[in-house]
């Protein structure tokens, strides 16, 4: 399989995850303190983490959040822990090779490091200084760990293997 090819599966999938995650976004998220919190964000990031790997992730989660934001189903906060959340999780997933490595990149990314700079942002961007440095790892970590979960589950039940065999050009 040529690098084209590859390249244009990738983007393809990416897509579909990024439509998914996009309509379901009103239905599915709901506020929690100054962030307004989809689970499936999550889940979205170790499926694609694992079957497209961490760039194609982080990609993802920028489409996601942006069109999230212009809907007003998501706020500025949407950017530290989905991308730093799909980034660890691709490459966290790439060094252990299993589900569970992507799940814990994921929620470490996304639940503590990006939880922790979610106060800056927010005390920046949204003039907001009422919330304590932690308020965020602890609004985000609950949140992260379900939708982490769930794209796990989602992985093991589904036969997203196959698609990942054929992404990889093994068949």
């Amino acid at each position: 399989m040529n690098n084209d090819s590859a390249n244009l599966k990738k983007m393809t999938v990416t897509a579909s995850f990024i439509a998914i995650g996009v309509l379901l976004a009103p239905f599915v998220s709901f506020p929690f303190g100054g962030a307004r919190v989809f689970p499936l964000q999550h889940m979205i990031n170790v499926l694609l983490s694992v079957l497209v790997g961490w760039q194609y992730s982080v990609a993802g989660a920028f489409c996601i959040s942006s069109i999230r934001i212009a809907m007003g189903a998501g706020t500025i906060l949407a950017y530290p822990g989905s991308l730093i959340g799909a980034c660890l999780s691709g490459i966290v997933y790439k060094k252990t090779g299993s589900i569970w490595g992507a799940v814990a990149g994921e929620v470490f990314g996304t639940g503590i490091l990006g939880g922790l700079i979610a106060y800056p942002v927010a005390a920046f961007v949204l003039d907001s200084q009422v919330v304590a440095l932690y308020f965020f790892v602890i609004a985000f970590l609950p949140n992260t760990m379900i939708g982490a979960a769930l794209g796990a589950l989602v992985y093991k039940i589904l036969p997203l293997q196959k698609l990942q065999q054929i992404m990889a050009g093994k068949q």
